[in-house]
């Protein structure tokens, strides 16, 4: 199950650098996760301050 970022992101990046599969990237002014990348180790929301990362 993969992890997205919801609409409380703030685009701060934090997430981007703890990802180890390099999952996370910007789009249009916001963070996004590509889903068949992301290994759902959930590195990403445990570093999001705005806790914007939810699993799916």
């Amino acid at each position: 199950m993969a992890f997205k970022i919801t609409d409380s992101c703030v685009n701060c990046g934090a997430c981007e650098p703890d990802c180890p599969v390099s999952a996370i990237s910007e789009k249009d002014g916001a963070r996004v996760i590509d889903a068949g990348t992301c290994i759902s180790c959930g590195s990403c929301a445990a570093s999001c301050p705005s806790e914007a990362i939810v699993e799916e």
